[in-house]
């Protein structure tokens, strides 16, 4: 059983569902990051996703462009978010999916699956690639025994939909709105629907992102779905707070504050 797999067992016992927060590696930097991860778990996140800087991150808003802008001048690199994961290992278990574009992991070239596996990383996601080109790659991933998340967005066809679920293990990432990430004044209604025509074709749970940014918000979401994804507002405070002592504490306070409407009995789905 994968770590995301136990996590979202664990949460179905418990009758909760999960808040994930996003994060760039490397914004403002890697020891503030390994902290940040570390207080994200404290304050009620039940999986990491974890950026990996990109030049051209195309299904990304402005916010965490400009994260991606600051940790490549760090020179962050997609190693260096593996050495990243292996230092918090020493002090979390806390399930980490490396949200990323496939270039970076591709230059990492026959060291990629050891480099994830030995890291512990616990599920992949590559933005750009199109599940009917990803055999070679999702293949050898998952027999190091990490998941593969794909996106599925409201434009999906019923037909692309079924197909993505397929390739999706972990759980499936529903784009509650067509376009870029961002924080948004309210939930899209595609959201929702879009939560109800991926349940026929997986028992996987389903994440929302994209556009989130409140409490109100994150419980709308959690009425539908089995998890939500929460990242534009969180990096803006980061970039907010830059060069802030207090910086982790205050996105500890942040987070503590975005799950505040969180159900403590409700029903969750499980592949489990």
């Amino acid at each position: 059983m994968s770590g995301i797999e136990a996590k979202f067992k664990e949460l179905a016992g418990e009758g909760r569902k999960a808040f994930i927060p996003y994060i760039t590696a490397g914004d403002p930097d890697l020891e503030t990051t390994a902290r940040l991860i570390i207080e994200l778990e404290r304050s009620g996140s039940d999986i990491i996703e974890l950026g990996v800087p990109f030049s051209d991150p195309m299904a990304d808003g402005p916010v965490i462009q400009r994260a991606s802008e600051r940790a490549l001048k760090n020179n962050v690199s997609a190693r260096d978010c593996l050495d990243l994961v292996r230092q918090v290992r020493k002090q979390s278990e806390i399930p980490i999916v490396l949200f990323t574009y496939l270039n970076p992991l591709l230059a990492m070239g026959q060291d990629l699956i050891e480099g994830l596996r030995s890291a512990g990383i616990d599920g992949v996601l590559a933005t750009d690639l199109a599940q009917e080109e990803s055999a070679g790659f999702v293949e050898p991933i998952r027999e190091a025994g990490i998941d593969t998340v794909f996106l599925v967005a409201p434009t999906s066809t019923d037909e692309r939909l079924k197909l993505i679920c397929e390739a999706s293990t972990g759980f499936v990432y529903a784009v509650s709105r067509a376009g870029v990430t961002g924080v948004r004044e309210s939930v899209s209604d595609a959201a929702a629907r879009l939560v109800r025509r991926v349940r026929p074709f997986t028992d996987l749970p389903i994440a929302v992102g994209f556009g989130i940014s409140t409490p109100e918000q994150a419980a709308e979401v959690w009425q539908q779905a089995d998890a939500v994804v929460i990242g534009s507002r969180i990096v803006a405070e980061i970039e907010k707070l830059a060069g802030d002592p207090s910086l982790v504490e205050q996105v500890g306070a942040l987070v503590r504050w975005l799950v505040s409407k969180r159900e403590s009995r409700t029903e969750i789905r499980t592949s489990c």
